[in-house]
This record gives C-alpha cells, structure tokens and sequence, in this order.
C-alpha cells in the first residue's frame, strides 16, 4: 500500500487527508515512481480550492522527483533505477503512483531530488516567461517589474533574468523579504506595505516605466501593473495568488497607452515532448551553471501537507518548499 493525500470535496486544507492506496503495477507505456520529493505550488491551493475545476477524489500536487521501482511493457528511454521528475500532471501528493514516460524527464547529475521537485514547475514557468513569453520586448540592460518577488517563481525569476542581462525590480511584503530578494538578482525592491509601487517605479526609471511587468499576484496587483507599463508596454497576468482578476474593459488597455496582455500557462509552453524535453534541459543547465542557485526553504512531511497550505497561503514561506513522502 503506498500513503496519498486525497480530496474529495473541494475547500480549505482540512480537506486535504492521508489515506492508503493501492498503485498497482504499470502498463504499457508506464512505469511506477517512487517519490522522494515533492514541490509545494500556488495551482495547487487552486486546485485545492476549487478554483481550478478538477475531478474529484484526487491527490493534489503537480510536481515531484523519485525513482522508477517497475517498468511496465513497450517502455522505452527509462529503466528501473531512473532518476526522473515531472510536473503539470495532477495527483503527486503520494509516496508512489503509475507515470506515462512522455510526462517524465531524466534528472541529470549535479540535480538533486529535492531541486528538481522544487523547481519542475516553478523553474519552466520562469524558463518560458524569461526566454519566451517577453523575448520580443525586451533586450539586454532593460529593467522589468514582477511582484511577489520573495516567492517561490520569484526568487528564481530574479536569477534568471539578471543572468540574461535584465534589471528587475521586485515587490515584497517585508524587509525580510526584500533582503531574500536582493540575495537572489533583484537590483530594487519594493515593499508594498510601506510604498506605492507606481511612484515607486516611476522613481527607479525616472518616469519612463517598464517594457514588461509580470503579475503572478492577480486581483491585488491588476491596477498598479497595468500603471508601471509603457506605452505599448506588456502585462504578462500568469497567476491569481491574491484573487482572480475581475472583467475588464478591453478599452482600459487603449487607455493605458495602447498595451499588451497575455495569460500564458505552463502547458500551452510544453505541450509537445519537443518543448517539454527543451524547457527541462534549459532548466537544468541554468541549475547546474551556477546563475541559477536553488535553496529549499521549508520542508513538511507529506502527512503535513495541510499545514504546507495554510503556510503558503499566509505568505509565511519564502522561497521553495517540498513535501518529504
């Protein structure tokens, strides 16, 4: 029997329970992964919430690393002893499950188990949003906005830009947090609770704003975003850890001085083997280079993982956190 955190109504973390479960062998096509990390993410309370409709019962969790412990029939690239990591797939609260091998990649040496959980889900989004989503806006010495800058996309987001030649200014919600920040590539920090970010902005670029402001905040954030852009600027809306966004008039964006919005996700960035293989590796080089350094902040034991979300959604973790099956 393997131990999974299962939910069968949506709510608040109490729903979240450990519960026995028979995993079966493999199919065609599949192996079985036993894990031994598993990355804690803001969908996750989405899903948890039911702002996110999934099906029901289900385990939560959309990022891990483990070890494949049996090889189902007409496998192919993997084998028993495999290190290998996933994310984007529903139902990793668990200690083992059953993979289909085109939803897993290898983890290379110099990648720890614990990094690759962490980082699968948060370390592509930062991947596509850096090197894809704003390529087009931005060159090398330019300086961008993102908010929530001590969180988990954040820290990372503040490395990888400064090593592609980005100066990024961050938004926090504490002095602790904005001296995370600094340690992690961000050149100025903001913190919200003390200044209004906009006048704030507006100071840093001496009133030229910036090319592309990257909202994982939501609902909280919405106005002050779309008021730090340039004209013909970008507003990347990739997340609602405050709240969704309520509608809006799309006359609002001619307003503003004729910008851009784009809603991007994970999955339109990997949908192909191609793209998934591409975003990993450029994940792990960027981890195993150096420009890229993981900490892991905080760890629960998987029994624990009701209180991961209460943590996580007081703002009390910073950083990357892991469930410990």
């Amino acid at each position: 029997m393997s131990k999974s955190i299962l939910m069968y109504e949506n709510g608040g973390p109490e729903k979240m329970q450990l519960h026995d479960v028979e995993v079966g062998a493999p199919g065609p096509g599949q192996v079985k992964v036993r894990h031994t990390a598993i990355g804690l993410n803001f969908i996750d309370v989405y899903t948890r919430s039911g702002l996110y409709a999934t099906p029901l019962p289900n385990a939560v969790g959309r990022e891990a690393a483990g070890i494949i412990v049996e090889v189902g029939p007409k496998v192919r690239g993997f084998k028993k002893g495999d290190r290998v990591a996933y994310c984007g797939v529903l139902g990793a609260y668990c200690q083992e499950r059953l993979m289909g091998v085109d939803q897993l990649v290898h983890v290379p040496k110099g990648v720890s188990d614990e990094q690759a959980a962490a980082i699968m889900l948060k370390g592509m989004t930062t991947e596509y949003l850096v090197d894809h989503t704003a390529k087009a806006w931005l060159k090398k010495g330019d300086t961008v906005l993102f908010h929530a800058a001590a969180g988990g996309v954040g820290l990372l987001f503040g490395q990888w830009a400064k090593a592609r030649g980005y100066k990024v200014i961050g938004t926090v919600s504490s002095p602790e947090k904005a001296a995370l920040a600094k340690k992690n590539g961000y050149k100025w920090v903001i913190d919200y609770s003390k200044e209004n970010v906009v006048e704030q902005v507006m100071k840093i670029t001496k009133g030229k704003k910036v090319p592309v402001v990257f909202d994982g905040v939501g609902k909280d954030t919405w106005a002050a975003s779309l008021d730090c852009l340039q004209p013909r600027g970008l507003l990347v809306s990739f997340g609602n850890a405050s709240g969704t966004v309520p509608p809006q008039s799309v006359g609002i964006l001619n307003a503003k001085g004729s910008l851009y919005l784009t809603r991007p996700s994970l999955g339109a960035y990997t949908a192909t083997r191609a793209d998934l293989e591409a975003s990993a590796k450029s994940l792990f080089k960027m981890v195993k280079s150096g420009k890229v350094k993981i900490a892991i902040d905080q760890h629960y034991p998987l029994a624990e993982a009701a209180q991961s979300h209460i943590d996580l959604e007081s703002r009390k973790t910073t950083g990357q956190t892991v469930l410990v099956p």
